[in-house]
Parts: C-alpha cells; sequence; structure tokens
C-alpha cells in the first residue's frame, strides 16, 4: 500500500511539473512577443509571423503555378527575415479581422499593402515604402470617363480597405459627397470576387489601390481602364501593434539593408511598381 501511494504522489509529481513546464513555455513566447521581439517558437527559432490579405495581388497572393504564397510585400519580408535569420511565417488573413488577429497576438505585423494615412494613431508604423493612389476601375466600354459619371452607378470596394475608408469619410480629403452620388457602393470580401461582378455587369466600377488596379488590368488584358481622375494619394506601411516600437524599428532596420544591397529596388521591378516606391536612405 505504501508503494503504491509513493507511485501516486510521484505520478502526480511529475504530471504538476510538466504541467508547470508548459506553462513557463507558453509564458516565455508571449513574453518575447509583448516585449517587441519576434515570436520564438518551440524549437527556439525566431519566426515573424506576417498577417496579409492572400487576394491582394502584386502585395500579397498565391502562386497559380507553384501554389506558394508571395508576392512584393512577402518576398520583401522574406528578405527582411533572412538578414536577422527570423523564419517567415506566412499567414493569410480576413481583412476585416486584421486588428483582432494583431491585438491577439496571433500575427506580429500587417504586412500587405497597408495604408497608414487615416491610421497614423491606431497602430505602431514602420517607414513608409510606397506611395499609392485610390483610383475607379470601369468597363472600357461602360461609357464612364470621369468620377462624376458615376452618379447613379453601382460601386465595389474591398470591405475594411483604404478605399472604403475614403468613400465614408467626410472629413477633409474624403469622398463621402462623390459617394453619396452612388446608386450604391457594395462591399467585397476582395477584389478578385469585385472584378468577377464588373465582368458581369452586376456593378459598374471598382474603387482600389492604383498598384492593384495596374496588376489587375494587366493580368485580365483589355476591357478595363483607371479613369484619370485619382481618388486621393497615400502611403503604404507596416503596421504593428500599438507600442511595438522595438519590433518595428528592428524591421525598419532590416528594411535599410535591404534597400541598401538593391535587393528592394529588384522586387519593385519584378512586380512592376518601381514608380511607385518611396522608401528613403536614412540620413540622407
Amino acid at each position: 500500500m505504501k508503494k503504491k501511494m509513493v507511485s501516486i504522489l510521484t505520478a502526480a509529481f511529475c504530471a504538476s511539473a510538466l504541467l508547470a513546464g508548459c506553462g513557463s513555455a507558453d509564458t516565455a513566447k508571449t513574453s518575447a512577443s509583448s516585449a517587441g521581439a519576434a515570436s520564438s517558437s518551440a524549437d527556439g527559432t525566431t519566426t515573424l509571423t506576417v498577417g496579409f490579405d492572400a487576394e491582394y495581388p502584386p502585395y500579397g497572393y498565391m502562386d497559380d503555378e507553384t501554389g506558394e504564397y508571395t508576392g512584393f510585400d512577402l518576398e520583401l519580408a522574406e528578405a527582411v527575415c533572412e538578414i536577422y535569420g527570423w523564419k517567415l511565417v506566412k499567414t493569410p488573413i480576413n481583412w476585416d479581422a486584421k486588428d483582432t488577429e494583431l491585438n491577439s497576438g496571433a500575427i506580429d505585423c500587417i504586412w500587405n499593402g497597408f495604408t497608414m494615412n487615416g491610421r497614423e494613431d491606431d497602430y505602431t508604423w514602420s517607414d513608409p515604402y510606397v506611395d499609392n493612389s485610390q483610383v475607379m476601375v470601369v468597363s472600357e466600354n461602360s461609357g464612364i470617363n470621369s468620377l462624376s459619371d458615376l452618379a447613379g452607378k453601382t460601386v465595389g470596394v474591398q470591405a475594411a480597405s483604404a478605399a472604403l475608408d475614403l468613400l465614408q469619410s467626410e472629413e477633409d480629403g474624403g469622398q463621402k459627397e462623390l459617394a453619396d452620388t452612388f446608386a450604391a457602393l457594395q462591399q467585397f470580401p476582395d477584389y478578385k470576387n469585385a472584378f468577377v461582378e464588373l465582368q458581369a455587369g452586376s456593378i459598374d466600377a471598382v474603387a482600389m489601390d492604383i498598384g492593384v488596379a495596374k496588376y489587375q488590368l494587366e493580368s485580365r488584358g483589355e476591357g478595363y481602364k483607371i479613369l484619370d481622375e485619382y481618388l486621393n494619394s497615400e502611403k503604404y506601411a507596416i503596421g504593428f501593434k500599438k507600442g511595438n516600437t522595438e519590433l518595428c524599428d528592428k524591421v525598419n532596420e532590416g528594411l535599410q539593408q535591404v534597400l541598401a544591397d538593391g535587393t528592394f529596388d529588384k522586387l519593385a521591378e519584378k512586380y512592376g511598381i518601381a514608380d511607385m516606391v518611396c522608401l528613403e536612405k536614412k540620413g540622407e
């Protein structure tokens, strides 16, 4: 009986120690993330978990040939990770849930054609690296040639996007007055679905980032055009959880290195946005 009791107590002690060990590991991982560093995996590898919209070419999307996620932003993130010996974890997210994913620690940053204008106080931002504009895409034979021609038309836009924010904004530079002339402003989970409806004639125009618009027009061939009048101009940057300056500063340093060694410009050329990049060398 005594031996049996000792065995029971020993097993209970081991189980308690095992649980304590697991709790310590989880705490260490949480502490690393909350301290501002990139997260640590179970095997000790430092990881950078990037949240991105998987339907947002040329910044983030799935390559049909390889079945792998790629894009300008993801390759840029990979280049920064290589500098520090980090492992990049590409995490597709629902764009509507980006803040929840970031604040919960599920991702370390939002790195995917992310507009900082109008959100300056909501995140800790990297240095801006792309000059972007919001534009309208229409069918070539639609007869729509200016923003005023959109009166009474149905316009599509991605949910929780900068374009939607702009069309709902009454602040200086906002375009709510324009949006009020539309018959409807229809939201879509991604621009792929919006273009399907544009092609079908269910909507008359799509409001979107110019870089994405150019990619869509190039990949889809003839039949569409970008209106000459832009809705606004803005900048892309990487969004970190508010206050996470340590990780942000580290990534900024990495961006400076890939800019200096030519990787940044090569990727911009590869993805057709060389005329849009704006990352400046520090000290110049």
